[in-house]
């Protein structure tokens, strides 16, 4: 059988579906010996270097007209399967005769388009119908994004199959004395909490921000961490941070590595992920893995995610998220249990077994 994966957004710097397509793609290699693969890329990925049964092809062309590229290429090669992790473009574009695997992460260009890039709105919405159309099997990152789909698109009667992300095996408890040199090198404050999202109105940073205003209150020495790369809408952030004084309390560190981000996760006081909606949210999946107590929204998908291992929250009151992150300040024994459920809730997530869910639905299509 021959398959073809668009890999374009496993490269560079990544979010959520970035990184799904990563280790989803990587895991289902390993696990597959027999089919034979094209990787389809824009710019050359390093990782899949030694998997003998894929071809790492790189396709040219700017935007629409790379997915373009990439369609006719299938269809030249008379692939069987075309898997697409990332983007509706390309299945929206292949004859119906190329069997197609559609990964839908979330709906928020439906459900909450003004928290979304009006580009990206654009594009799903355009594309994804047409899409599911074309569809042999859809999976989804929640059953909580597999509900939203069948609501909203009831059109599709194929298969829907639920298909868990999972953390990089990078995330895990690291004991403190192995951290004093990234200590020093950072120059970390002792007391702080972490967030971890690219910096966009999803996330909902600003009632971040004024919960941490509050929390100052009674424990000024607490400082914030938010790891993300540059999104839309930032100003609102800056704003908040400057009336609230604490342009020396919130620090925006940008876009690290996994590794740093591991490190922050086991040094912080806690997570805090305050995101209105998730398709799946990955960043609370990390932290518990690390050993990080998890603050996060009743939100979404984020409930199926850290089912009883966090403090659940209503995004839209920072009253409530500062009460929150006051609770795990001065109740240690409620950090301690947070860490320890985190730790085995973490355990049900993993690439190999997603990535055998994944293959056994690629048999099925045989």
């Amino acid at each position: 059988m021959k398959i073809a994966i668009d890999i374009r957004t496993a490269g560079g710097e990544k979010a959520g579906k970035g990184w799904f397509t990563f280790h989803i793609t990587q895991s289902l290699l390993r696990l597959d010996q027999e089919n034979e693969y094209i990787l389809y890329v824009k710019n050359k990925i390093a990782g899949f270097e030694e998997f003998k049964n894929a071809e790492l092809r790189q396709i040219k062309g700017s935007s629409f007209f790379w997915h373009r590229n990439v369609a006719k290429d299938a269809k030249k090669e008379a692939v069987d399967l075309f898997f697409a992790p990332s983007s509706y473009i390309i299945p929206a574009l292949l004859p119906k005769s190329i069997k197609t695997i559609l990964a839908i992460h979330d709906l928020v260009a439906f459900l909450f388009p003004g928290t979304h890039n009006r580009k990206a709105n654009i594009i799903e919405r355009l594309f994804i119908k047409k899409a599911l159309k074309k569809t042999a099997h859809v999976i989804t990152v929640s059953d909580n994004t597999k509900k939203d789909v069948q609501e909203k698109f009831k059109f599709y009667k194929n298969p829907i199959s639920t298909i868990y992300n999972a953390a990089d095996k990078t995330y895990k408890p690291v004991a403190k004395e192995k951290l004093t040199g990234f200590i020093q090198k950072t120059n970390l404050p002792k007391h702080f909490f972490v967030a971890v999202g690219t910096l966009i109105p999803r996330k909902n940073y600003p009632n971040l921000i004024k919960a941490l205003a509050l929390l100052h209150k009674t424990h000024p020495e607490y400082q914030l961490m938010i790891v993300g790369g540059k999104g839309w809408e930032e100003q609102e952030i800056h704003d908040l941070i400057k009336q609230n004084y604490l342009s020396k309390k919130v620090h925006l560190l940008g876009y690290l590595s996994t590794t740093a981000i591991r490190n922050l996760y086991n040094l912080a006081e806690a997570l805090v992920f305050p995101s209105f909606y998730e398709g799946f949210g990955i960043p609370p999946l990390e932290a518990m893995k690390s050993g990080c107590p998890v603050i996060a929204s009743y939100t979404s998908s984020i409930p199926e995610v850290v089912g009883d291992a966090a403090l659940l929250i209503n995004p839209e009151s920072p009253e409530e998220i500062a009460a929150s992150m006051k609770k795990l300040i001065v109740d240690e024994e409620l950090s301690e249990s947070l860490r320890n459920k985190g730790l085995a809730q973490g355990q049900k997530f993993s690439w190999e077994r997603s990535a055998e869910k994944l293959l056994e639905i690629i048999e099925d299509l045989k």
